[in-house]
C-alpha cells in the first residue's frame, strides 16, 4: 500500500468526523474533505467568510462566483444554508460552537502546538486568516497535511521552530503516511499508510509508538 493521495486522505478525515458535527475546513487541502462527507452523517460545514451549510465544491453549471469558501473555491450551499456577516462568522468560531476544525500546517509539535500562518522568513507573506480563532475556539483541532515538506523535512516535529498559531491545540494529525494523535502525552501513531513504524520514525526523526 502506497502513501495516501490527497483525495484518499480527505476521505479518511471525513470518515472520522462525528455524526451531526459542526465543522470548519481550513484553506488548502482540508477543503477537499467537503467532497467526501456522507450526507447520512448530517455534518454541517461552516466557512469563515460567512456561510453555514456549505456543501462540496461546485462543478459545471453549479458554479457561482459569488458563492465561495474561504479559499475562494466555488461551492454549493446545502438546503437550509445561512449567510451572515464576517463578524458573526468569527463569533461562531471564537465562541466554541464548532465541534471540529481541520487545518493545514507548516509544523505541528508532538505536544499539539500548531504553526501554520508564517514561516518566519523575511520575505514570507504572513497569512493567519482565521486560524488562530479556530485553534482556540473549536472543540477539536485536526491537521491535514503532507508529512514532509518539498525539501524532505518533517512537518511533525518535537518542537515548532516557526511562529505559533496556537499552543497545545491540535489533537490529531492526518498525513499521507500516517494518522497521529498528539497532545500532552506526546505523539502516538493511530494508523499507517504504505510505511512501517520504523520508516515513519526515520522520516520524522522522532521515536513514535503505536497508540
Amino acid at each position: 500500500m502506497a502513501p495516501l493521495s490527497r483525495d484518499d486522505l480527505a476521505k479518511r478525515v471525513a470518515d472520522d468526523i462525528p455524526y451531526g458535527a459542526y465543522v470548519n475546513l481550513g484553506i488548502g487541502a482540508p477543503t477537499l474533505v467537503a467532497d467526501h462527507l456522507d450526507p447520512e452523517r448530517d455534518v454541517t460545514l461552516h466557512t469563515e467568510n460567512g456561510l453555514l451549510g456549505m456543501g462540496r465544491a461546485a462543478v459545471g453549471d453549479e458554479i457561482d462566483p459569488d458563492l465561495i469558501n474561504a479559499g475562494k473555491i466555488p461551492v454549493i450551499a446545502e438546503p437550509g444554508a445561512a449567510y451572515f456577516h464576517h463578524a458573526d462568522s468569527f463569533a461562531m468560531m471564537r465562541g466554541g460552537h464548532l465541534d471540529v476544525c481541520v487545518l493545514g500546517a507548516f509544523q505541528v509539535s508532538t505536544q499539539g502546538d500548531l504553526a501554520n500562518w508564517h514561516t518566519g522568513e523575511p520575505d514570507a507573506i504572513p497569512a493567519v486568516g482565521g486560524a488562530m480563532d479556530l485553534a482556540i475556539g473549536a472543540k477539536q483541532v485536526w491537521v491535514m497535511t503532507d508529512l514532509l515538506t518539498k525539501d524532505g523535512s518533517s512537518k511533525l516535529v518535537e518542537a515548532c521552530t516557526y511562529p505559533l498559531t496556537g499552543i497545545g491545540c491540535v489533537s490529531r494529525v492526518y498525513t499521507d503516511h500516517a494518522v497521529i494523535a498528539v497532545g500532552r502525552d506526546g505523539a502516538h501513531v493511530i494508523e499507517l499508510f504504505g510505511t512501517t513504524l520504523v520508516e515513519l520514525n526515520e522520516l520524522t526523526g522522532l521515536s513514535l509508538e503505536m497508540a
